[in-house]
């Protein structure tokens, strides 16, 4: 085995590592949707109400799986500065937003109990969801690697370094996006998966030669494939 071709693939892996950390700018000339305020409510309860202020507009309210998403867009706004009026239970509370909404797609997270507003989606919830899906796909393929009949300590450890870079950086990516689009998440997810499967039977053909290139192929093939269809099955089923 070529030493050089052993670090390109570790160079590859931490690239993939950094690369959902790294800053750009972000560009929305072909998106469908207009600019928006969206508000995560996880849990949400049924009578819950979220309304803009000074205006008063309402939100229109999207759920999916435990969270509900309350959204106004940029047709409704006529400021840059607002106010929220929440109301839920027979009670009702206002919520100042800290900074002025700016950017294209805003994104906020409501905690109830504690009647605040944070920007962005909270970090125990993303990584409850990066963590649950890493997990979930790192079981589906573990098991097709141990009916193909991998067992050796080289074969694993390539395993797990190349499905924990590719799996890590794919939900961490997604994670990144609109969280109330399912059918956009699940197309970026089609992509994604082409080209870790590319990254994957390269890694997999050069580092394990536990046995023949045919068998270590289709094990790739196969393991992608339910990949694929465990990432579609946990889109649909958390929230992104």
């Amino acid at each position: 085995m070529k030493k050089w071709l052993e670090y390109l693939l570790l160079t590859v892996a931490a690239l993939l590592m950094v690369f959902p950390f790294a800053q750009t700018t972000e560009c929305y000339a072909n998106s469908a949707e207009p600019p928006a305020i969206f508000i995560i409510v996880a849990h949400a309860p049924d009578d819950l109400e979220i309304r803009l202020l000074p205006e008063g507009i309402e939100a229109s309210k999207t759920t999916h799986s435990y969270e509900t998403y309350y959204s106004f867009y940029s047709y409704q706004m006529q400021f840059t500065d607002y106010s929220f009026e929440v109301a839920t239970g027979g009670e009702t509370f206002i919520i100042e937003l800290d900074e002025p909404v700016g950017s294209y797609r805003n994104i906020y997270t409501l905690d109830l109990k504690n009647q605040s507003l944070a920007p962005g989606k909270s970090f125990p919830r993303s990584a409850f969801l990066i963590f649950s899906r890493v997990a979930l796909t790192l079981l589906v393929e573990g098991l097709v690697f141990f009916l193909f009949g991998y067992r050796r300590k080289r074969s694993w450890l390539v395993f797990l370094g190349l499905n924990l870079a590719t799996q890590f950086t794919l939900w961490l990516w997604l994670n990144g996006t609109s969280p109330f689009h399912v059918g956009y998440v699940v197309l970026l997810l089609f992509f994604a998966e082409a080209l870790i499967f590319i990254i994957e039977m390269i890694g997999f053909l050069i580092l394990v030669n536990e046995y023949r290139r045919l068998r270590t192929a289709a094990y790739v093939i196969v393991a992608n494939v339910l990949s694929l269809l465990a990432g579609i099955f946990l889109i649909s089923a958390l929230p992104i």
